[in-house]
């Protein structure tokens, strides 16, 4: 099935390399297939203009200059490369990125793709688990561990044992505890930390110089309501179309593994049209469709909406549930455009908050796209008294405006305006590349579905256990676009 497995650190360094099937197409140096195709991803659009070119001139002198699935290779946008392509050596080539770390793997044959995308993405939870975090710091001092995990997970190319729990009869390296490095590309605010930003293994631990580490270690188990928001406004303010994306996600450190219940809003309706537990459905929190873990018991949803498991080890999602139609959203916009002369227009953007005072958006990030004509722009902010620390710049390689905003309260409003210089009259075909307005943020403490956990309980009474429960919300910008 699979020919080889890679990972690769941000720079292109193989860290780890797993050969299940030799292609003399390759080279003599098993890594040089890894070098080639971290130069395809990391040059994808200059490369891929460059083939374009090449096979123009090939078909008669004439220059093609859209890509296969009808983008236009030389219009100036960076775009990331697909998950899945083929490089000149015959081969087919798959990857995921996880935290910077690029988990790859080649292959001969007509595979399935999500299947494989599965397994990449199946054995970088699993390196996390047992490392703690993920880090090419933590891969290289764990490495003899990883490719132990490695050589049970996958044999001769095919996928076998892929689940923490099932591992551990099988694994008898312990790993080396690194202290985790802090993502500095999103600046994730402190209170928004999901459960997957608990950097512990989750079986013993040694540390540098293999002395135990988490003999005391509590008993505890974090608990994340995460959802993520795909949101369309019109240039009016009002929305167009509205999904949430949310999951109860886990990761327990509890000994023994005891029985949990956890309990969610009784008044909870799944599909629209049904009725509530009681007959009634006003005011009921009301999701489209869920899906469960295979571990839960689902004997009490039906009467109480209450999910009895016991929980595997690692980390692991509860449940994944989805919700459309109208809801209130915590942000809104509203732009404006304005002609001031032949070549300068003004755009005008008014983000007001709407949910309550005591609550707040962190690292707020509005990009607004200019057209390619665009000579110069200049952004002058009108905050309110609430803001905090917005600033805007005019990105001029990219075309576009980046308005940024640490904390932003509920119940305030922030307003950008952009007086932009193009290189020619202003024409109407010239205004539609003004925008989209994308938006992104993440607000802790905070859920728009009102999905709530009422309780999570251990479901024997345990004498002296007494866990640690830690229940977060958090709620994320997945697609957060208005149109101008």
């Amino acid at each position: 099935m699979i020919s080889s497995i890679f990972v690769l650190s941000p720079r292109g360094d193989t860290i780890i390399s797993k050969m299940y099937r030799t292609n003399p197409a390759i080279g003599a140096h098993e890594r040089t297939h890894t070098e080639a195709f971290f130069r395809k991803i990391k040059f994808w659009n200059e490369m891929t203009a460059s083939d374009k070119k090449k096979t123009g001139s090939s078909d008669g002198g004439v220059t093609t200059t859209t890509s296969g699935d009808g983008d236009n290779v030389d219009d100036g946008v960076k775009r990331n490369p697909p998950p899945v392509f083929t490089m000149p050596d015959g081969q087919s080539y798959l990857h995921v990125n996880r935290n910077g770390l690029i988990f790859g793997c080649a292959t001969a044959k007509n595979v399935s793709p999500c299947t494989v995308i599965e397994l990449l993405s199946r054995i970088a939870k699993v390196f996390k688990d047992y490392c703690g975090t993920l880090s090419e710091e933590a891969i290289r001092k764990n490495f003899i561990l990883l490719y132990e995990l490695l050589d049970e997970m996958v044999d001769y190319g095919y996928p076998q044992l892929t689940r923490t729990e099932n591992l551990k009869a099988f694994v008898y390296n312990e790993p080396i505890v690194v202290q985790p490095v802090p993502h500095t590309g999103k600046m994730i605010n402190p209170k928004t930390a999901s459960a997957n930003a608990v950097h512990k293994p989750v079986i013993g631990s040694v540390n540098a110089k293999g002395r135990s580490v988490n003999k005391d270690q509590k008993n505890e188990i974090f608990v994340d309501i995460l959802e993520r928001l795909n949101v369309i406004f019109s240039n009016n303010g009002y929305v167009l179309n509205s999904t949430i994306d949310g999951c109860i996600q886990m990761k327990s450190y509890l000994a023994g593994s005891p029985e949990l219940r956890l309990a969610l809003n009784e008044d909870l309706i799944i599909g629209k049209g049904n009725s509530g537990p009681n007959g009634n459905s006003y005011g009921a929190v009301v999701l489209d469709d869920c899906s469960f873990h295979d571990c839960v018991n689902m004997n009490e949803w039906e009467h109480g909406r209450v999910l009895s498991f016991f929980p595997p080890d690692g980390e692991f999602v509860v449940l994944n549930y989805r919700l459309t139609g109208e809801y209130n959203t915590p942000f809104r916009i509203f732009p404006s455009i304005e002609e001031t002369g032949p070549k300068t227009f003004e755009v005008t953007l008014m983000t007001r908050a709407e949910m309550d005072t005591n609550h707040f958006g962190a690292n707020i990030a509005i990009e607004l796209p200019l057209p390619k004509c665009t000579t110069s722009a200049t952004c002058s902010l009108v905050s309110s008294h609430h803001g905090g620390q917005p600033n805007a710049e005019f990105v001029l390689a990219e075309k576009k405006i980046v308005w940024t905003i640490k904390k932003f309260p509920g119940g305030s409003e922030q307003t950008l305006k952009v007086k932009v210089t193009l290189d020619k009259a202003c024409t109407s075909q010239i205004r539609r590349e003004v925008g989209p307005v994308n938006m992104n943020f993440e607000i802790p403490m905070f859920n728009v579905s009102n999905l709530n956990v009422r309780y999570l309980r251990i479901a024997e009474n345990m004498p002296g256990y007494s866990p640690y429960r830690w229940v977060r919300y958090v709620t994320q910008s997945n697609s957060y676009v208005c149109r101008l």
